[in-house]
């Protein structure tokens, strides 16, 4: 895919420059993108056997565990999460670029800028009332319908998680500024 001008556009470079890690030699994401690879395919993997086993059980007996649905929702919360943070920190993370591609290289900029805005903000608010929660709900000692746990075991997850992607928001946003700087300079240089 090209511009109005005929520049092709890599949504991975975009706006002005490669913002991938890959393209400075870093490995995407660095070494805590390994751990949260493996943090997401064991969630998934956990779901998987939940689900199966709760199948499994139902057929042949005709009893259900219904109490394991607790485990399957915390657990997907965590893959979605995890997922989010993955998907920033490789540069993948859902965007619209139909009307993106359209616009010229300084509004392109603008808008990726306001998109990082916009998800930092978001997933701030998201850690700061996901917070709010996980303490009224240790406050008021509030347990679990199914188990019986302290159910800010599983909300406490949700800010914690939401700093992770704030990070990986924070750093594709470095990524981004230190390619248009370079790309700046190699176009001054020639």
């Amino acid at each position: 895919m090209s511009d109005r001008d005929g520049i092709p556009i890599e949504f991975d470079a975009e706006p002005d420059g490669d913002a991938s890690p890959e393209a400075h030699g870093d490995p995407a994401g660095g070494p805590w993108l390994k751990i949260e690879e493996a943090i997401a395919a064991l969630a998934m993997a956990l779901i998987c056997l939940i689900s199966l086993a709760n199948v499994v059980v139902r057929y042949l007996t005709d009893i259900s565990f219904a109490f394991t649905e607790e485990f399957s929702v915390f657990l997907l919360v965590v893959m979605t999460l995890v997922g989010a943070s993955i998907a920033f920190a490789r540069n993948e993370h859902i965007r619209i670029t139909f009307f993106l591609a359209r616009f010229p290289r300084p509004v392109r900029i603008v808008v990726e800028l306001l998109i990082l805005a916009i998800t930092t903000l978001l997933f701030a608010m998201i850690m700061y009332y996901g917070a709010t929660f996980a303490l009224d709900q240790y406050e008021y000692g509030e347990v679990s319908a199914g188990l019986g746990y302290p159910s800010w075991i599983y909300s406490l997850w949700l800010p914690l998680l939401s700093l992770v992607i704030l990070f990986r928001v924070v750093e594709h946003a470095w990524r981004l500024a230190h390619a248009r700087r370079n790309s700046e300079r190699e176009g001054g240089m020639k």
